[in-house]
């Protein structure tokens, strides 16, 4: 992703009294933190049939995306595998953060994201695969969000992002 913060905007929700004005509106920042120190991300996957399915996972918010895992064989991966569109969100109600885009299974990470990855596991949650094991694992995805929502207090700071190369 890019080193520069994505613009932020109101998001279009009629119906809502979200102001018109940029007053208000949140910082990047606001995203970029809580998503680093979440330790629970939802991902909402659809089967084949459109069917929605939704998992908690553990995750690494590193560069704007989101990296996770798990057996192959999970729903969730074997949606993936047919229809990358996914929308991730965080577990509160009133700190919200909604995010849509793509998950892709990581293929053949280089030494320094496998490292990095690593690391950043084993700092978060206390344990995580070693740099040689995620050069070669399945099942580790990295979702790359287009669009954002966010709000702490609804609808006055409501925020909307659309995310380079997705608007």
């Amino acid at each position: 992703m890019s080193n520069v913060a994505p613009i932020a905007s109101r998001p279009q929700i009629d119906g809502y009294g979200i102001p018109k004005d940029k007053k208000g509106l949140l910082p990047w920042s606001h995203v970029t933190s809580r998503m680093k120190e979440a330790m629970h991300y939802w991902v909402c996957t659809a089967s084949p049939e459109g069917q929605p399915h939704s998992t908690p996972v553990d995750g690494l918010w590193i560069d704007d995306q989101l990296y996770f895992g798990g057996s192959p064989t999970t729903k969730r991966n074997r949606n993936l595998v047919r229809n990358p569109s996914v929308c991730v969100h965080l577990e509160s109600g009133s700190d919200v953060i909604i995010l849509e885009g793509e998950a892709r299974e990581l293929q053949n990470p280089d030494g320094s994201l496998a490292k990095l990855l690593s690391e950043e596991s084993n700092r978060k949650y206390g344990y995580g695969l070693t740099p040689e094991d995620y050069e070669k694992t399945a099942g580790i995805y990295v979702f790359t969000p287009r669009k954002v929502l966010a709000w702490k207090q609804f609808p006055k700071d409501a925020t909307r992002w659309l995310l380079e190369g997705h608007a």
